[in-house]
């Protein structure tokens, strides 16, 4: 939003160039300038902040399918342990058959 705020200053303000002095169009290129630079700042902040949010997500997913991957590893080698049909041991990869 404040991107596209300081992007029509500087349309308005390249549109009005034309009825203005030298000194006051100098003014003005250097105000749209500056708001150029502000806004690239902006946008450059904002992209970090984006980025950062999204490897905390990422890690935090991870740690959650880690979890439950150990979960079911350990339900799948007790019954494999048991004898369950269909059931695989994690250690051997064998599954174990269903009669």
């Amino acid at each position: 939003m404040r991107i596209q705020t300081i992007t029509l200053a500087i349309a308005a303000a390249a549109l009005s160039v034309a009825a203005c002095t030298p000194a006051e169009q100098q003014e003005a290129g250097t105000r749209a300038e500056v708001a150029g630079e502000k806004a690239e700042d902006a946008a450059a902040k904002a992209g970090e902040v984006i980025e950062s949010g999204a490897v905390k997500a990422a890690r935090a997913v991870e740690e959650g399918a880690g979890g439950i991957a150990t979960r079911l590893e350990e339900n799948q080698a007790e019954a494999a342990a048991e004898g369950r049909p269909g059931a695989v041991d994690p250690a051997t990869g064998q599954r174990v058959p269903a009669y």
